[in-house]
Parts: C-alpha cells; structure tokens; sequence
C-alpha cells in the first residue's frame, strides 16, 4: 500500500532521516517509534506532502507522492492527525467535521435545474454524514457542543472524525494518546480497532509502548534518522537496539498496566 524507499531529508546541515526503507501493506495497524527526535513526524510530513525528500521515493497505491501537494495525496486517499491538536475550537463538533466535508462534492446534476433544492439536499447530506463519523469515535451525543468544552482526550477523538471525513483508505495518528488519561487510551485503543475492522489502514506513532504493543501488527524504530529494527511487538520488545535507543533502560518504557492489551 505504502512504500518508502531510500528516503533521506536534510534541514541544513542536519541529516534528520537517512536511506529510510519502510514498507506498509494494506489493513493492517504498524507502529512507528523512536526516542524523540528521531525522525518520526518528519516520515510523516513526507508522506503528506509537507516536505519533498532529498533522495528517495514514496509510492501509495501505486502512485509516486514526491512533489504532489498535500490536498491531492489527501484526495488520493491519505489523512493524517497532528501531535498538537488542530481544531476550531469555537465552533461546534459538527461543524468541525463539516468543514472537512467541504472539500467532498455533494452536488449532482440536479443542482443545474434546482439550485436551492441541491443546496439544501446536500446539507442534509452532509450533515448525517458528520453525525456518522462523530458515531464511529464516540462523540456523537455532543454533535452539538463547542469542541473547545470537550476534554483533551475527546479533543483528539474530534481530530481523528474530521480525518475520517475525507474518506482515507490510509490513517496517519501521529500521537494520539498524549496528554490521555487511562480510561480515555482504552477508548482510543477500542476506536483504532474498529476503524481498522471496518477496512481501514493505520500508521500511528506513540511514545505509550502499552497502546503501540497492543494495537499494532509490526512495528518499526527510528533512532537518529535510520531504521534500528522492524517486526512483531514481541520482537521490538526483546530487540537490544531498540532498548539501548529508550534512554538505555533495561527493558521499554510501559504505560499503566490496564492499558496494555492481551
């Protein structure tokens, strides 16, 4: 589905990742990790089209993404979050997802003899869209609410909805579970599933080991730029590298023990 190949990207005199190979097929949930700094956020700014790579290529489906702009790799069928949370926080839950729906056309030809009837029959339309993806991430009983009044928790729930609301055949989730309580990770956990269930592939990046080694079928670390290791959650969590990169620990960083998955 998703195939990067020898990419590397420098910020002036910084290598910041160098002959990344990454390779993601369909339905499943991979993992990227990596101490801060590693590079993680910027595989996905390459991915979306906020940066062009030095060297390499990035293909989805089939097509090559360097130099595409991020509103046609969104077209193409690629949506991502953000780490720092990126929502108005003024308007409503609905008319935050409503937004994203703007950019999906809702009018057919219809609209050219009944202008006013298509107007409003695609208003309807897209609002029950809006309250169906609110559905899928829990938030559908605040549809109404100011997003700024939502906990942060909800906040990144509101983020993933609007995402969704493109229609992605691919999901970037670039820290969501910061800043989330207990509880909340365990909604975000059972929401992932779901949305991965329902046909969806998801590309997350965390720093909780608890919510990346129970959601994600392989995993792949960064560490200052290159791939250090990739495989099973039980092999990252055995792997030397990859405990000498986290702070040299003698075993990974683990969130609360009722996070983590079976």
């Amino acid at each position: 589905m998703l195939n990067l190949s020898s990419i590397s990207i420098a910020f002036g005199g910084l290598q910041v990742l160098r002959d990344v190979n990454l390779i993601f097929p369909e339905r499943g949930i991979f993992g990227l990790i990596g101490p801060n700094g590693a590079g993680k956020t910027t595989v996905f700014n390459l991915i979306t089209g906020l940066l062009v790579p030095s060297a390499g290529e990035i293909e989805f489906m089939g097509q090559r993404l360097n130099g595409i702009l991020p509103h046609r790799i969104t077209r193409s069928g690629i949506a991502r979050t953000f780490q720092n949370i990126r929502i108005f926080k003024e308007m409503t839950l609905i008319e935050n997802v409503l937004v994203a729906l703007g950019g999906r056309p809702s009018y057919g030809a219809a609209s050219v003899l009944f202008p006013w009837a298509a107007y409003r029959e695609a208003e309807r339309r897209d609002a029950e869209a809006a309250r169906g993806l609110l559905a899928r991430v829990g938030l559908a009983e605040k549809s109404e609410r100011r997003a700024g009044a939502l906990s942060y928790g909800e906040q990144r729930r509101l983020e993933i909805a609007r995402a969704l609301a493109t229609e992605p055949k691919l999901l970037l989730l670039d820290e969501p579970a910061a800043g989330m309580n207990n509880v909340e990770k365990r909604q975000l956990v059972d929401e992932i599933l779901k949305l991965n269930d329902s046909g969806l592939s998801i590309l997350i990046i965390d720093h909780d080991m608890g919510v990346i080694m129970g959601l994600c079928h392989e995993i792949t670390v960064l560490n200052f730029g290159g791939v250090i290791a990739h495989g099973t959650p039980d092999e990252i969590r055995g792997n030397p590298a990859v405990i000498e990169a986290y702070l040299g620990r003698d075993e990974l960083p683990q969130s609360e023990p009722e996070v983590v998955l079976p």
